[in-house]
């Protein structure tokens, strides 16, 4: 896992790649490092970082390390903080030996004002003017050598998505490392306001000396930074307390005197950019409404835009629910292939079923992940890419704001729809913290793919075919008031959550609106393929670990005695000439019998306790245990327990009637329409996956979060499918 590894003698040098976000800094990192990135994570968050080799002339084989994208270094969370941190090196990090800032010629004057930043700390810059080849559409020229003068270090005009002026840009990152001073920053913006100042030099003596404040470029910039960044609603922990105390009673001392600080600050280094801007940026012709624009007028539109943006939706969610199915069945088939192979040549035993059940099923259990992973990230990289995630976001802004989130948080929301996990994942496209961990917590209750066969054994079993008002079927409108119900409790517990534990200050959602450009198609399968190895990897891990632990509580201990009493009446069976249906038959019992004699089966019928409230007996109890590994795991479990084997599916008639025909002690009928509407409520909520709490684990690199997860989601559904079981019952639809 790359962490920005420290660089002391002996080791290679290192250039951050910073910029705003929708610059075109991915598809130049990809450009410059090829498929060597590595990815991992800033030490002690989740926020990935990405470093690659970049090869130069003299410098040799340097280290790229890609910075989060951000507007300005100015923060307000902890995520947003990596980018002063990569930059200047604070703490755990070191400082780089250059900042290469990707700059959007287009928009250049917005652009500089964190070109502006990091020229205050007196680190060495090199600038990439990127989309140069789009200046002249947007009737805007620019001097480069003039601008470089201004500023102080090399601006060299690029093109990373034609590939255009990358060796200018090798040329200029290498003599910048030779030759330091080339690129060191000359003018910056100083304050002129003696009241500002003073509050400069306050914050500065306040800084602490781990920071490395001995220039002072530096530790101005530092206290600039503090002065934006620290208040009442930061949500920055690595702040030390007397800097955070100096900062919060100069903010206090301002405001009384009428001066907005943040103003003054933002203001003056804008007017310092103002007034050299003429120097560099040479016209500003006329032009024609530009595609963008025209584009613009009809996704952005709040009736058409809406239409169109669902109809993307659409197009996600389809490859992601049913696309994705016949590489998820070739991916079923090849594991099952190979496992019978496997397991056809060791001898039959408890190695045989340890390997072929879980460490075969294990493996499976990750890579079945694989097509649904790559076509969610694929649309994302392509949405990105194309400059149409930006306006997502901007649509569904204003909807999300109602509960706390901002519109970024839609896209994985949606694509829970048809798996957790991925929709998980999706998440790292969010920048601060708070939004990532709520919408992380609520993505598993959404109604995933791996609900519809539970739902489907228990509507098709427990609520025969019917129309309401003669024409709408009932079974239908089951289905998709499940949907339904679990969406409006992920919306309501998402309001919940965002008001007390994720409670926080509401940050607007800044946006550049980079024009449309055709996507980088390899830059959009570099990404893909760095996102499914991590998955692979480091979320596979854990998901495995976990089948191999369910197929263990499942599968011991054994009844010695009743594997002997089975093997003799197979013995007795087979000499009497039995069908190969009479052996299956009794194979079946044997498996049923060897689960309810499992830890999984006494935990089953342990908990029966706390489950009868909701009309559920320990066989339903047993098949909430083995629906952990995976939801849809639930129906063949139930297979199992009622002795029909394994290999059946929603399909299955013959589980629909013995679900129909199971009695209790006194007669009573165990499912009834009413607990089958209960357990439904209860598989809508509770976290029943483990492959979800792993990625969520990997995600936090905790296990409070994924407990946490499970803790409130199962209480929830306990809740409730109490309610809708004892409200039934009092209300007489028992």
């Amino acid at each position: 896992m790359s962490t920005l590894p420290p660089t002391s003698a002996g080791r290679v040098a290192r250039i951050a790649l910073a910029g705003n976000p929708n610059t075109g800094k991915t598809t130049l990192f990809n450009r410059l490092t090829g498929l060597s990135a590595k990815v991992g994570n800033y030490p002690g968050v989740t926020v990935e970082s990405e470093s690659g080799t970049l090869r130069l002339a003299s410098a040799g084989e340097v280290e790229l390390a890609d910075v989060p994208g951000t507007y300005s270094l100015s923060a307000r969370s902890a995520e947003e903080q990596l980018a002063i941190a990569a930059i200047c090196g604070l703490p755990p990090l070191e400082p780089p030996q250059l900042v290469l800032l990707v700059v959007d010629a287009t928009q250049l004057t917005r652009n500089l004002y964190l070109a502006l930043q990091v020229i205050e700390t007196g680190t060495p810059v090199v600038i990439a003017l990127n989309m140069w080849d789009m200046l002249a559409g947007v009737g805007v020229e620019i001097d480069a050598a003039a601008l470089a003068r201004e500023l102080g270090v090399p601006a060299v005009p690029i093109s990373a998505q034609r590939g255009q002026g990358l060796d200018e840009l090798r040329l200029a990152l290498d003599r910048a490392l030779a030759e330091p001073a080339s690129a060191r920053p000359g003018p910056r913006w100083v304050s002129e306001s003696p009241l500002l100042r003073a509050d400069i030099a306050s914050a500065a003596a306040a800084l602490p000396r781990s920071w490395r404040v001995e220039d002072p470029r530096r530790r101005d910039a530092l206290a600039l930074w503090a002065l934006l960044s620290l208040d009442e609603k930061d949500e920055i922990s690595g702040a030390p307390k007397e800097l955070r105390d100096v900062v919060l009673a100069r903010r206090r001392a301002a405001a009384d005197a009428g001066r907005e600080l943040d103003a003054e600050i933002i203001r003056g280094r804008y007017a310092w950019i103002d007034a050299r801007a003429p120097r560099f940026l040479l016209t500003r012709a006329q032009v024609a409404t530009s595609r963008t624009d025209k584009v613009d007028r009809v996704l952005l539109h709040p009736v058409f835009g809406f239409a169109a943006f669902l109809l993307a939706m659409g197009l996600v969610f389809q490859s992601l629910f049913s696309w994705a199915d016949p590489a998820i069945g070739a991916i079923e088939s090849a594991i099952g292939w190979f496992q019978e192979l496997v397991v056809a040549r060791l001898p039959e035993g408890l190695a045989a079923d340890f390997v072929g059940e879980a460490l075969i099923e294990g493996v499976g259990s990750v890579v079945v992940f694989l097509p649904q992973i790559v076509l969610l990230f694929l649309f994302i990289g392509l949405m990105e890419d194309s400059g149409y995630m930006a306006r997502v976001a901007f649509l569904m802004d204003r909807l999300m704001k109602a509960i706390g989130l901002h519109g970024r948080a839609f896209v994985p929301m949606m694509s829970g729809f048809a798996c957790a996990v991925p929709a998980i994942l999706a998440t790292r496209t969010m920048e601060r913290q708070r939004d990532r961990m709520l919408t992380m917590l609520v993505v598993p209750l959404m109604t995933c793919s791996a609900r519809l066969p539970v739902y489907s054994l228990l509507i098709a079993a427990l609520f025969p075919p019917s129309e309401l008002f003669g024409f709408v079927p009932v079974q239908g409108l089951l289905m998709v008031g499940m949907y339904l119900f679990s969406t409006l409790v992920a919306l309501a517990v998402t309001a919940v959550l965002g008001r007390t534990l994720f409670k926080g200050s509401s940050m607007p959602l800044l946006l550049e609106m980079p024009p449309y450009r055709m996507p980088n198609l390899r830059s959009v399968a570099a990404m893909v393929w760095r996102k499914s190895r991590v998955f692979l990897t480091e979320a596979g891990t854990v998901i495995f670990a976990c089948t191999v632990m369910m197929w263990g509580l499942l599968s011991f201990p054994r009844d010695t005695e009743s594997e002997a009493r089975f093997d003799a009446r197979a013995s007795e069976l087979a000499q009497a000439g039995a069908s190969d249906e009479q052996l299956a038959e009794l194979e079946n019992e044997r498996t049923a019998a060897a689960l309810r004699y499992s830890l999984g089966g006494r935990l089953g019928r342990g908990i029966e306790p706390a489950i009868e409230p909701l009309g559920f007996d320990w066989k339903i109890g047993i098949g909430l245990l083995g629906a952990f590994a995976a939801r849809e795991v639930f129906v063949s479990t139930m297979g199992v327990v009622y002795g029909m084997g394994g290999e059946v599916d929603d399909e299955t008639t013959g589980l629909r009637q013995r679900i129909q025909q199971e009695a209790r002690a006194d007669g009573a009928p165990v499912y009834t329409p009413l607990v089958g509407l209960a357990l439904m409520v209860f598989f809508a909520l509770a976290c029943q996956c483990m492959s979800t709490i792993a990625v969520v684990k990997r995600e936090t690199r905790s296990w409070r979060w994924p407990v946490f997860l499970f803790a409130y989601t199962g209480a929830l559904a306990w809740l409730c499918a109490f309610a809708v079981y004892q409200g039934g019952l009092a209300l007489g639809l028992g």
